[in-house]
């Protein structure tokens, strides 16, 4: 089985920064992709970047230029820098991975269970 916790969610003011960070852990064989997406109170929950194992990204177009996604392959960790944050970035951000296990070439998507980023003066 696989398991994604995030961390370093929390309440930061308007402008300021936070580093969230996912580690995937259990019976990995192979990481691929790795994704970070948010849902926001009565909103459908939304792409806001992704990493490929080789390193290429891709952001949503509300936070290009001010999150940066990167990640450790020999820990299994992605990461979300967010700076110059906004009221409207407020939302629960999600990790995903799509991974395949020891048991089973084939990946899957596997779903942290979420960590709330408040952005609120």
């Amino acid at each position: 089985q696989v398991q994604l916790v995030e961390s370093g969610g929390g309440l930061v003011q308007p402008g300021g920064s936070l580093r969230l960070s996912c580690v995937a852990s259990g019976s990995i064989f192979r990481v691929n992709n790795m994704g970070w997406y948010r849902q926001a109170p009565g909103k459908q929950r939304e792409l806001v970047a992704v990493i490929t194992s080789g390193g290429s990204t891709d952001y949503a177009d509300s936070v290009k230029g001010r999150f940066t996604i990167s990640r450790d392959n020999a820990k299994n960790t992605v990461y979300l820098q967010m700076s110059s944050l906004k009221p409207e970035d407020t939302a629960v951000y999600y990790c995903n991975g799509l991974i395949s296990t020891l048991t089973d070439w084939r990946a899957y998507d596997y779903w942290g269970q979420g960590t709330q980023v408040t952005v609120s003066s």
